[in-house]
């Protein structure tokens, strides 16, 4: 049986419609997912969630969606769960990664088996090409090349998954706050328009999770920051609702790019 840990966004509901039985439907908590949730998922009750699973003859486990760094207290934690976030909590020392690797290593302990939203759902990585009717310009092409440079130095810094690159320079990076943040302080820029928006996962990330993803929404505030289009690594990113994330992107006037990295 697989239970899909959900947060925010279009994700979980695609993985759901994927999948050809019901999974077991968890929400991560802080997270507000558009499908119906039976469970809740704390770091502080790690354990208390784990046998809810195992309740339900949960075997495999899904985590897709949006998600911010949670807030509790460590110390508020119970008691059977207080160890698992003890190494959470140390790890988070080295960066939202290293205690996802953690987390990840609490199931898989448990003999949970960590299944990637991709492999639910392959349709979500689309093939290399430009999926739109406007191509990249030469000058958007080298912006590419240097967006490749900026994601990698970002994504070593656990600091984001995406960029804004015009003209060879570096204008926006994505950090905490998230995408959607990055590209609407984009609409009043100084440098009028132009640029592409970049976005690829971090050097060495595991890819079963926290993938980054883009959609319909992304195109459109792309647009919205007078951006030229956007560049995804093939195999990296998934793209929702691909057929109107194209159209949206295509009646903007501006390029999807799934690019060879």
């Amino acid at each position: 049986m697989l239970a899909l840990v959900a947060g925010n966004g279009g994700l979980p509901g695609h993985l759901v419609r994927a999948v050809p039985v019901q999974p077991v439907l968890a929400r991560i908590d802080g997270t507000s997912p558009e499908i119906g949730t039976e469970l809740t998922f704390r770091l502080d009750r790690i354990a208390s969630f784990m046998d809810a699973l195992k309740a339900r003859c949960v075997t495999e486990l899904c985590f897709a969606g949006a998600v911010r760094r949670p807030e509790f207290e460590p110390g508020e934690a119970e008691a059977r769960s207080q160890p698992y976030v003890d190494r959470i909590v140390a790890a988070l020392e080295k960066g939202d990664d290293g205690a996802l690797a953690i987390l990840l290593q609490i199931f898989e302990a448990e003999g949970f088996v960590i299944r990637a939203a991709h492999e639910l759902a392959p349709d979500l990585l689309p093939a290399p090409g430009v999926l739109t009717r406007k191509q990249p310009a030469p000058g958007d092409i080298e912006d590419a090349n240097r967006a490749d440079a900026a994601l990698v130095a970002v994504g070593i810094a656990d600091i984001g998954q995406a960029c804004v690159v015009h003209q060879g320079q570096v204008v926006a990076i994505e950090a905490s706050y998230g995408t959607d943040w990055m590209l609407e302080s984009l609409v009043r820029r100084p440098d009028g328009s132009g640029g592409v928006f970049a976005k690829a996962p971090k050097p060495g990330q595991d890819r079963r999770v926290d993938l980054p993803t883009i959609g319909p929404d992304t195109a459109t505030r792309v647009a919205a920051a007078g951006l030229r289009g956007i560049v995804v690594e093939a195999g990296g990113v998934m793209v929702l609702d691909r057929e109107k994330s194209v159209q949206v992107a295509d009646d903007a006037g501006i390029f999807l790019w799934v690019r060879r990295p």
